[in-house]
């Protein structure tokens, strides 16, 4: 290593250190060393942050979509550190086994930082790594590498996993370093883990990156000569390293350090050298990801509910009461619904009934039912108070022009209703309560109000919701608000009187205990209130007569209608609105399931999936999709960054 100094890229923040079998150290001392190297880094990126340490024979990592102060004072670190440390041991004041840590301080380049995944520790299957810098080449090398799997947005991933196929392919890990750095364009100071041999890997072309050593005790580094002198005064004496040790590790430079001895093997980057490190024959460490309790809170045996959910009890064998009291819903069948239609049904070809059309799923199939297979001449009509999607829009029109309905658009001072979400969401954010999530929606309940002026202005009594499916049915929303609600068919109106009270008294005690949402929504929101649970509700509701075949319905509108899926996901469940996606991150977030987990518990029990498959559908439906949350926050005018903030520092239900 050389002691110069070179021109170095700032950026993100990366550190660690590895301390050798038998050197004089105090376990107890880990926490404070991390402080402060997370503190002395956290300049370079406040964005996001983690760690991974080498201990007991596992990699065991922990990152947040927090600035490092807000980790570092969060309780999941504090759980984290101290079962992770229990493990780390000593005797007579030396250490029992190696220990190495990474840990890194996020400045956002690429990939939002509230998707875990773009947040360093970087994980491949065999390496768990930290970047510092720009990959500008990345979409490149990912059309390049076609036989790798893209996970994440970040740039940084594609790095690691050419490091694993060069390392894998020569049986060498410098040579997987030398041969990764040979196609990468951008700049990149790297360290990373490997669970294939007890070694820490450095490496960079910039230059920004200083260690020292005290040739086979202790080895630390950071991103700056500043931070790591600075550490070293703080705690150089406890690890016999003085500011003198520290030295740069030159651009197109990386070097390996054995977990036995600590001492860097340097090597160039622009070289063919053979590596000196032998890959072991089974992985010496398991890589575990340890960010999130989400995976160790108890679920149902049976379905996939988690104890988080409101009022949820699982018996003996670990299965709640939603699943040994389920009972399907009886259908009224088809027969009962052509009844109706048959008192309506004109003869002449003129409009006999008005459908609610929001542009999604069910209401795009319900149309097509209600045209193609009983005959009858719907009117259709939207509402739309500003979260419609661009999606549910196209679809509006693919299916209206194919089907040749007439269509009624109902708007809103969307401005105004944007403006009132605004305000809630922002009350909401300085005392978060899941109770209050549905608040948000309030202006959509008016969908109700307009059929109910539709029917007298036009003339036609029938009005009909594609809606009233069970797989549908979320009372974790009620629930939340203390509320167990009676069986509704998803009817707001079918409510029991008492939940009705409830619900009315739960949002009081809220208003009253956080002014803020006292805001010029609050006529509104009231509004909102007798449009879905006091206004009187006679529509036909579709699926409270036809079963609901998921599969039958994708089917229909995507051959025969062209119809419109959205690109983040191949559930076509809730595609049609702005705000899903931002509720469901609350949900998911805060209570470690969203209206995906409800649904796909549903689909369990009546025997559509299995348990296995709808674990894995939720994995992905619960990721958010980053493109769908900025138009929201855009439409709504809501810092997203300092939103997503609150959200993911509000206090966890597991």
């Amino acid at each position: 290593m050389a002691n110069r100094s070179a021109t170095t890229v700032a950026m993100c923040g990366i550190f660690g250190f590895v301390a050798a079998p038998g050197t004089v150290f105090n376990p107890g001392r880990i926490r404070p060393f991390l402080k402060d190297l997370f503190r002395l880094s956290e300049p370079r990126g406040q964005e996001a942050s983690g760690l991974a340490l080498a201990v007991n024979g596992e990699i065991r990592v922990f990152k947040r979509g927090l600035a490092p102060s807000a980790m570092l004072a969060s309780d999941a670190y504090r759980i984290f550190l101290n079962q992770t440390l229990a493990d780390v041991t000593a005797t007579d004041g030396k250490l029992d086994k190696a220990l190495a840590i990474i840990g890194h301080c996020r400045m956002v380049t690429n990939g939002a930082e509230i998707v875990p995944g773009n947040n360093h520790p970087i994980l491949t299957a065999q390496t768990v790594g930290i970047h510092n810098g720009i990959i500008t080449n990345d979409e490149d090398l990912w059309n390049a590498h076609p036989k790798l799997s893209r996970n994440y947005e970040t740039d940084s991933e594609i790095l690691f996993q050419l490091i694993d196929q060069y390392t894998a392919a020569r049986s060498a890990l410098t040579t997987g370093i030398i041969d990764t750095f040979a196609e990468l364009e951008g700049s990149a100071s790297i360290a990373f883990l490997r669970a294939d041999t007890p070694v820490l890997g450095l490496a960079t072309n910039v230059g920004s990156l200083y260690a020292a050593h005290d040739n086979g005790k202790f080895f630390t580094f950071a991103s700056e000569a500043f931070i790591l002198k600075r550490f070293l005064s703080l705690h150089g004496h406890e690890i016999d390293l003085t500011l003198n040790h520290t030295q740069q590790l030159a651009a197109g430079r990386g070097c390996i350090v054995n977990f036995g001895q600590p001492v860097p093997e340097e090597f160039a980057l622009s070289g063919k050298d053979a590596s000196s490190i032998t890959l072991a024959a089974d992985a010496p460490f398991k890589i575990i990801d340890m960010s999130s309790r989400i995976d160790n809170i108890q679920r149902c045996t049976q379905c996939i509910l988690p104890a988080t959910y409101p009022f949820i009890e699982f018996d003996a064998d670990g299965v709640c009461q939603y699943c040994r009291g389920y009972k399907p819903l009886e259908l009224h069948g088809r027969t009962a619904l052509e009844d109706i239609f048959d008192q309506h049904r004109s003869t002449d070809g003129n409009a006999d009934c008005i459908v609610a059309f929001s542009g999604g799923r069910d209401s795009s199939y319900g149309l097509h039912l209600i045209k193609k297979e009983f005959n009858m001449n719907p009117i259709a009509y939207s509402y739309d108070w500003g979260m419609v999607t661009g999606i549910a829009r196209r679809n509006q029109a693919r299916m209206l022009g194919q089907l040749g309905i007439e269509h009624i658009l109902r708007a809103e001072d969307i401005p105004a209703k944007r403006r009132y979400m605004r305000k809630n969401i922002e009350a909401w954010s300085k005392r978060p309560h899941l109770g209050m999530v549905p608040l948000f929606m309030a202006g959509d309940k008016f969908f109700y109000d307009i059929g109910r002026q539709l029917r007298d202005e036009i003339g036609l009594p029938l009005v009909i919701f594609c809606a009233g499916n069970e797989l549908e049915r979320t009372d974790f929303k009620g629930g939340f608000a203390g509320v167990r609600e009676n069986k509704h068919g998803q009817r707001l109106f079918a409510f029991s009187m008492r939940n009705k009270i409830q619900i009315a008294l739960f949002y009081l005690s809220q208003y009253l205990s956080n002014p803020r949402y006292f805001n010029e929504s609050l006529i509104d929101t009231v509004q909102s209130f007798r449009s879905s649970f006091i206004s009187k509700d006679d529509f036909v509701y579709l699926f409270h007569y036809l079963p609901w075949d998921e599969a039958t319905i994708n089917d229909t509108l995507t051959s025969q209608y062209g119809w419109e899926t959205a690109p983040h996901t191949d559930n076509t469940w809730r595609i049609g609105d702005g705000y899903t996606t931002f509720i469901n991150y609350i949900y998911f977030t805060i209570a470690g399931f969203s209206e995906f987990d409800t649904f796909r518990s549903q689909q369990i029990r009546k025997g559509l999936i299995d348990r296995e498959t709808a674990l894995r559908l939720v994995a992905q439906d619960n990721q958010p999709d980053m493109a769908i949350l900025y138009e929201f926050a855009q439409q709504v005018g809501i810092n997203l960054e300092e939103i997503l903030a609150h959200i993911n520092s509000a206090k966890k239900l597991y």
